[in-house]
Protein backbone atom coordinates (compact mmCIF):
# COMPACT_ATOMS: atom_id res chain seq x y z
CA UNK A 1 0.00 0.00 0.00
CA UNK A 2 1.55 3.82 -0.99
CA UNK A 3 1.85 5.79 1.47
CA UNK A 4 -0.66 9.34 1.43
CA UNK A 5 1.95 11.18 2.68
CA UNK A 6 5.39 10.63 2.40
CA UNK A 7 8.83 13.00 3.40
CA UNK A 8 11.97 11.96 1.94
CA UNK A 9 15.25 13.67 2.83
CA UNK A 10 13.55 16.74 3.44
CA UNK A 11 16.04 19.55 4.66
CA UNK A 12 14.95 23.01 5.90
CA UNK A 13 17.13 25.87 6.21
CA UNK A 14 15.99 29.55 7.34
CA UNK A 15 19.50 31.06 6.26
CA UNK A 16 22.08 29.61 8.11
CA UNK A 17 19.90 27.65 10.17
CA UNK A 18 18.74 24.39 9.71
CA UNK A 19 15.65 22.94 10.84
CA UNK A 20 15.47 19.81 9.04
CA UNK A 21 18.37 17.63 8.22
CA UNK A 22 17.15 15.20 6.29
CA UNK A 23 13.41 14.35 7.80
CA UNK A 24 12.30 11.24 6.52
CA UNK A 25 8.38 9.45 7.25
CA UNK A 26 5.62 8.02 5.94
CA UNK A 27 2.33 8.57 6.75
CA UNK A 28 -0.95 6.06 5.75
CA UNK A 29 -4.22 5.96 4.62
CA UNK A 30 -7.04 6.22 7.52
CA UNK A 31 -4.57 6.46 10.76
CA UNK A 32 -4.29 8.98 12.92
CA UNK A 33 -0.69 10.34 12.99
CA UNK A 34 0.87 12.27 15.23
CA UNK A 35 3.88 14.79 15.03
CA UNK A 36 5.64 15.68 18.35
CA UNK A 37 9.12 16.82 19.30
CA UNK A 38 11.10 19.36 21.28
CA UNK A 39 10.63 22.90 21.01
CA UNK A 40 12.05 24.24 17.61
CA UNK A 41 12.49 21.10 16.20
CA UNK A 42 10.31 22.31 13.42
CA UNK A 43 6.91 20.25 13.32
CA UNK A 44 4.61 22.92 11.88
CA UNK A 45 7.21 23.96 9.41
CA UNK A 46 7.12 20.42 8.54
CA UNK A 47 3.47 20.76 8.75
CA UNK A 48 2.98 23.88 6.66
CA UNK A 49 5.65 21.62 3.84
CA UNK A 50 3.14 19.14 3.58
CA UNK A 51 0.14 21.39 2.81
CA UNK A 52 2.42 23.82 0.53
CA UNK A 53 2.91 26.68 2.39
CA UNK A 54 6.22 26.09 2.73
CA UNK A 55 8.99 24.43 0.53
CA UNK A 56 11.55 22.62 1.74
CA UNK A 57 15.53 23.24 0.55
CA UNK A 58 15.97 19.80 -0.84
CA UNK A 59 14.23 16.44 -0.30
CA UNK A 60 10.79 15.69 -1.65
CA UNK A 61 7.03 15.63 -0.27
CA UNK A 62 4.69 13.39 -1.86
CA UNK A 63 0.83 13.75 -0.92
CA UNK A 64 -1.83 11.89 -2.61
CA UNK A 65 1.10 10.39 -5.29
CA UNK A 66 1.44 14.26 -5.72
CA UNK A 67 5.19 15.44 -5.77
CA UNK A 68 4.65 18.71 -4.09
CA UNK A 69 8.33 20.28 -5.81
CA UNK A 70 6.90 19.02 -9.35
CA UNK A 71 3.43 20.21 -8.89
CA UNK A 72 1.79 22.46 -11.44
CA UNK A 73 -0.79 25.47 -10.60
CA UNK A 74 -4.53 23.48 -11.82
CA UNK A 75 -3.29 20.34 -9.75
CA UNK A 76 -2.12 22.00 -6.45
CA UNK A 77 -5.45 24.35 -6.39
CA UNK A 78 -7.19 20.68 -6.83
CA UNK A 79 -5.18 19.18 -4.16
CA UNK A 80 -5.95 22.11 -1.86
CA UNK A 81 -9.46 21.01 -1.66
CA UNK A 82 -8.78 17.68 -1.02
CA UNK A 83 -7.50 18.50 2.75
CA UNK A 84 -8.81 20.17 5.86
CA UNK A 85 -6.42 22.37 7.93
CA UNK A 86 -7.38 23.40 11.77
CA UNK A 87 -5.11 25.70 13.52
CA UNK A 88 -3.78 25.85 16.44
CA UNK A 89 -6.47 28.85 17.49
CA UNK A 90 -8.88 28.07 15.11
CA UNK A 91 -7.53 30.67 12.31
CA UNK A 92 -11.24 31.80 12.23
CA UNK A 93 -12.10 35.34 10.34
CA UNK A 94 -13.23 37.27 12.82
CA UNK A 95 -15.33 39.44 10.87
CA UNK A 96 -17.17 36.52 9.51
CA UNK A 97 -20.15 34.58 10.53
CA UNK A 98 -19.23 30.85 11.54
CA UNK A 99 -21.49 30.00 8.26
CA UNK A 100 -19.71 32.20 5.95
CA UNK A 101 -16.51 30.56 7.52
CA UNK A 102 -17.09 27.64 6.59
CA UNK A 103 -18.63 28.75 3.17
CA UNK A 104 -15.39 30.47 2.36
CA UNK A 105 -13.82 27.37 0.33
CA UNK A 106 -17.41 26.23 -1.02
CA UNK A 107 -17.65 29.75 -2.59
CA UNK A 108 -13.67 29.55 -4.02
CA UNK A 109 -13.55 25.61 -5.27
CA UNK A 110 -17.35 25.55 -6.28
CA UNK A 111 -20.47 26.57 -8.20
CA UNK A 112 -22.95 24.96 -6.26
CA UNK A 113 -26.18 27.34 -4.92
CA UNK A 114 -26.43 29.28 -2.02
CA UNK A 115 -29.33 27.43 -0.58
CA UNK A 116 -27.31 24.63 -1.06
CA UNK A 117 -24.37 26.33 0.65
CA UNK A 118 -26.40 26.39 3.41
CA UNK A 119 -27.40 22.92 3.93
CA UNK A 120 -23.89 21.91 3.76
CA UNK A 121 -22.80 24.48 6.31
CA UNK A 122 -25.83 23.07 8.44
CA UNK A 123 -24.73 19.56 7.86
CA UNK A 124 -20.92 20.15 8.80
CA UNK A 125 -21.73 22.24 12.33
CA UNK A 126 -23.88 19.17 13.01
CA UNK A 127 -21.05 17.32 11.94
CA UNK A 128 -18.63 18.41 14.73
CA UNK A 129 -21.90 18.35 17.17
CA UNK A 130 -22.48 22.48 16.89
CA UNK A 131 -26.51 23.77 16.83
CA UNK A 132 -27.74 25.26 13.42
CA UNK A 133 -28.02 28.53 15.45
CA UNK A 134 -24.35 28.85 15.76
CA UNK A 135 -24.13 29.34 12.10
CA UNK A 136 -25.58 33.38 12.43
CA UNK A 137 -23.02 34.16 15.49
CA UNK A 138 -19.31 35.13 15.12
CA UNK A 139 -16.23 33.62 16.46
CA UNK A 140 -15.84 36.21 19.33
CA UNK A 141 -19.58 35.11 20.91
CA UNK A 142 -18.00 31.27 20.94
CA UNK A 143 -16.05 29.62 23.57
CA UNK A 144 -13.15 27.80 22.81
CA UNK A 145 -13.99 24.66 22.16
CA UNK A 146 -16.89 25.67 20.10
CA UNK A 147 -14.20 27.61 18.46
CA UNK A 148 -12.06 24.13 17.49
CA UNK A 149 -15.26 22.38 16.64
CA UNK A 150 -16.25 25.54 14.11
CA UNK A 151 -12.97 25.72 12.82
CA UNK A 152 -13.24 21.95 12.04
CA UNK A 153 -16.31 22.24 10.64
CA UNK A 154 -14.95 24.90 8.17
CA UNK A 155 -11.91 21.81 7.74
CA UNK A 156 -14.41 19.45 6.32
CA UNK A 157 -16.56 21.87 4.16
CA UNK A 158 -14.96 19.74 1.24
CA UNK A 159 -15.08 16.78 2.44
CA UNK A 160 -11.31 16.50 2.39
CA UNK A 161 -9.27 13.11 2.38
CA UNK A 162 -6.68 14.81 4.64
CA UNK A 163 -7.60 16.38 7.73
CA UNK A 164 -4.47 18.61 9.21
CA UNK A 165 -4.50 19.69 13.00
CA UNK A 166 -1.94 21.90 15.19
CA UNK A 167 -2.20 21.07 18.43
CA UNK A 168 -6.15 20.36 18.51
CA UNK A 169 -6.25 20.47 22.32
CA UNK A 170 -4.42 23.32 23.05
CA UNK A 171 -6.55 25.29 25.78
CA UNK A 172 -9.42 22.84 26.30
CA UNK A 173 -10.10 21.79 29.82
CA UNK A 174 -9.76 17.76 30.39
CA UNK A 175 -13.23 17.15 29.32
CA UNK A 176 -13.49 19.41 26.80
CA UNK A 177 -9.91 17.62 25.53
CA UNK A 178 -11.11 14.08 25.54
CA UNK A 179 -14.47 15.24 23.87
CA UNK A 180 -12.52 16.33 21.04
CA UNK A 181 -10.44 13.34 20.78
CA UNK A 182 -13.26 11.41 20.85
CA UNK A 183 -14.50 13.58 17.14
CA UNK A 184 -11.53 12.92 15.73
CA UNK A 185 -12.05 9.79 15.88
CA UNK A 186 -15.65 9.03 15.34
CA UNK A 187 -15.07 11.68 12.10
CA UNK A 188 -11.85 9.75 11.14
CA UNK A 189 -14.01 6.26 11.64
CA UNK A 190 -17.33 8.39 9.76
CA UNK A 191 -15.63 9.81 6.77
CA UNK A 192 -12.70 7.50 6.34
CA UNK A 193 -10.12 10.08 6.44
CA UNK A 194 -6.42 10.24 7.08
CA UNK A 195 -5.67 13.02 10.12
CA UNK A 196 -2.52 14.30 11.22
CA UNK A 197 -1.46 16.13 13.96
CA UNK A 198 0.80 17.92 16.24
CA UNK A 199 0.52 17.49 19.77
CA UNK A 200 1.84 16.96 22.57
CA UNK A 201 -0.90 16.30 24.88
CA UNK A 202 -0.61 12.86 26.44
CA UNK A 203 -3.96 11.66 26.53
CA UNK A 204 -4.43 11.94 23.07
CA UNK A 205 -1.12 9.81 21.98
CA UNK A 206 -2.05 7.13 24.71
CA UNK A 207 -5.96 7.00 23.64
CA UNK A 208 -6.16 7.73 19.88
CA UNK A 209 -2.87 7.69 17.91
CA UNK A 210 -2.10 5.20 15.92
CA UNK A 211 1.28 6.32 14.59
CA UNK A 212 3.40 8.98 15.93
CA UNK A 213 7.25 10.42 14.58
CA UNK A 214 8.99 12.37 17.12
CA UNK A 215 11.47 15.17 15.72
CA UNK A 216 14.63 16.15 17.48
CA UNK A 217 18.34 17.03 16.74
CA UNK A 218 16.75 18.28 13.34
CA UNK A 219 15.53 14.64 12.22
CA UNK A 220 13.19 12.05 13.24
CA UNK A 221 14.07 9.81 16.03
CA UNK A 222 11.45 7.31 16.43
CA UNK A 223 8.62 6.86 14.25
CA UNK A 224 5.60 3.79 14.59
CA UNK A 225 3.31 2.14 16.94
CA UNK A 226 3.60 3.83 20.48
CA UNK A 227 5.01 0.66 21.66
CA UNK A 228 7.94 0.80 18.86
CA UNK A 229 8.83 4.94 19.81
CA UNK A 230 8.75 3.80 23.41
CA UNK A 231 11.69 1.46 22.92
CA UNK A 232 13.75 4.45 21.50
CA UNK A 233 16.61 5.60 24.43
CA UNK A 234 16.98 9.11 22.55
CA UNK A 235 17.21 11.73 25.35
CA UNK A 236 13.84 13.30 24.36
CA UNK A 237 11.98 10.44 24.28
CA UNK A 238 13.02 9.41 27.25
CA UNK A 239 12.53 12.76 28.95
CA UNK A 240 8.77 12.92 27.28
CA UNK A 241 7.43 9.45 27.74
CA UNK A 242 9.24 7.71 30.62
CA UNK A 243 9.25 10.41 33.37
CA UNK A 244 7.82 9.29 37.08
CA UNK A 245 4.77 11.11 36.34
CA UNK A 246 3.87 9.66 32.59
CA UNK A 247 4.94 6.37 34.12
CA UNK A 248 2.39 6.43 36.77
CA UNK A 249 -0.48 7.98 34.84
CA UNK A 250 -0.19 5.23 31.65
CA UNK A 251 1.46 2.52 33.50
CA UNK A 252 -0.71 0.02 32.00
CA UNK A 253 1.02 0.93 28.73
CA UNK A 254 4.73 1.90 29.69
CA UNK A 255 5.30 -1.00 32.29
CA UNK A 256 7.31 -2.66 30.38
CA UNK A 257 9.49 0.22 29.21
Amino acid sequence: MNPVINVEGVVTRFGERTIHDGINLHIDENEIYAILGESGSGKSVLMKEMIMLLEPTAGEVTVLGKILSEINFDDAQALRSDWGVLFQFGALYSSLTIAENIEVQLKEYTKISQSMRNKLVRSKLALVGLEAHVGALYPSQLSGGMVKRAALARALAMEPKLLFLDEPTSGLDPIGARNFDALIVELRDLLGITVVMITHDLESIFSIVDRLAVLADKQVVAEGSLENVLQSQHPFVEEFFKNEYTKERFKDKVKDV
